[in-house]
């Protein structure tokens, strides 16, 4: 497949085909006028590749992933099993985390700007800071602390 075949079939910009391929996840055989070629079971490393970013994995931490799977061929339903079976843990966090900001999206978050009404009332003279920066109530340290 060219990588225009790949972008198009997988929704991923050419740009960022090259960007991957250029941090290793990716790889392409060249024609002799230089054209990147591209086997069918690229298809299903991209699409694992997008769904590891929105499962929070770095590029490297995805890398080191790919690096367990053939290249050669489009894996088995148990590599894929045994390779994304450990990310239902991070995914739960990820999960109990972005239910916890929906739920406090209106109220103090511990930033220490203490503009908010409720600010002064959660987080009297920025308690929240003296745990650390950021919005410590989203990161999920107890409020009052």
């Amino acid at each position: 497949m060219t990588i225009g075949e790949v972008a198009e079939r997988s929704g991923v910009a050419t740009s960022a085909l090259r960007f991957y391929e250029d941090r290793g996840l990716l790889t392409a055989d060249r024609t002799e006028s230089g054209h990147r070629r591209y086997p069918r079971a690229v298809l299903r490393r991209v699409a694992f590749i997008v769904f590891a970013q929105r499962v929070g994995l770095t590029l490297e931490e995805i890398r080191e992933e790919l690096a367990r799977l053939p290249s050669d061929r489009v894996p088995r339903r148990e590599e894929w099993a045994a390779l994304s079976g450990p990310w239902r843990e991070r995914i739960g966090r990820r999960i109990a985390e972005l239910e916890r900001l929906r739920d406090s999206l209106d109220q103090c978050i511990g930033c220490g700007c203490l503009s908010l009404d409720r600010c002064r009332l959660a987080n009297p003279g920025d308690r929240a800071g003296a745990v650390g920066p950021g919005p410590r109530y989203w990161m999920g340290d107890p409020r009052g602390g």
